[in-house]
């Protein structure tokens, strides 16, 4: 086995801004998760995952969510969208054929043009070359459900990845890659923690435990790490925290009070961390 995995799920600008809260809690009782051999990204963790890997500090991650209400974004998300999403993921229990039940609703969704998303992202994301540290980037194949998985050996620019990784169905449309349409990673998993497989140290941070529907929880996949030979923690947010992130995930006012809430809630995973992570 390799050594130490950094997994960041999904989480939307409010998740996303927890996780980066998490990460500098961490930080601050000596847990740097920052210095894993491999980052695994999905959705929102693809943009954090992404900006760690290239040597943005964890510190000015988390100062940038308390500096403004929206960051340069702003995601809309109707009553109807949600409702459609919903009905598409709990309309089967295989996981499966959810994912693909959703990759269905997302190819013929009406939403926002496909520009928009990229250019979003561009905001979003302030690198535009993949890193010399090893990262890896989640996504779903729309038309198959199969999960596609990017690195710096995939020919794909790390905007494109990215903004692939970030296609909530029926929020965004899908980014098209050749004779592809891709959606987000976080349909299949919201972490998709599984991608550490071969890591003896895994370290999750998870702003959404489970998603709706069959598909697989995060601490199932830290199980099924564990039960393979990985030393696994795993972060998630707490009552507080998920008080302070609100119902709307996507919501970028509740930016830095989801941020102030992870780092709050860190200390109580600070010892379970540092005894996987910490030599």
């Amino acid at each position: 086995m390799t050594d130490r995995a950094l997994v960041l799920g999904g989480g939307g600008l409010v998740g996303g801004a927890w996780a980066i809260g998490m990460l500098a809690g961490l930080a601050d009782a000596g847990v740097d998760l920052t210095a894993a051999d491999l980052v695994i990204g999905t959705s929102a963790g693809s943009l954090i995952g992404a900006q760690l890997a290239s040597g943005r500090s964890v510190e000015e991650l988390y100062e940038e969510q308390l500096g403004g209400p929206d960051g340069g974004v702003t995601v809309r998300v109707t009553l109807g969208q949600t409702a459609r999403f919903l009905w598409a993921a709990l309309g089967s229990r295989n996981p499966e054929i959810a994912v693909r039940r959703l990759g269905r609703a997302a190819l013929g969704a009406r939403t926002v043009p496909e520009s928009d998303v990229h250019e979003a992202i561009g905001t979003l994301l302030p690198v535009r070359d993949w890193p010399g540290r090893p990262l890896k980037v989640a996504a779903v194949d729309a038309r198959t459900g199969e999960l596609t998985v990017f690195d710096s050996g995939s020919g794909v620019s790390l905007p494109l990845a990215v903004a692939a990784s970030c296609a909530v169905p029926l929020v965004w449309p899908p980014i098209t890659l050749g004779q592809r349409r891709l959606v987000d990673g976080g349909i299949r998993s919201t972490a998709n923690a599984d991608l550490a497989s071969g890591h003896r140290r895994v370290a999750i941070i998870a702003p959404i435990p489970k998603g709706p529907g069959p598909m697989p929880s995060t601490a199932r996949q830290a199980a099924e790490l564990t039960r393979d030979g990985a030393e696994v923690a795993l972060a998630v947010p707490g009552d507080a925290a998920r008080r302070a992130m609100g119902r709307n995930l996507l919501d970028p006012a509740r930016r830095a009070a989801a941020a102030r809430a992870g780092r709050a809630e860190a200390d109580a995973y600070a010892a379970t961390m540092a005894a996987v992570w910490n030599d």
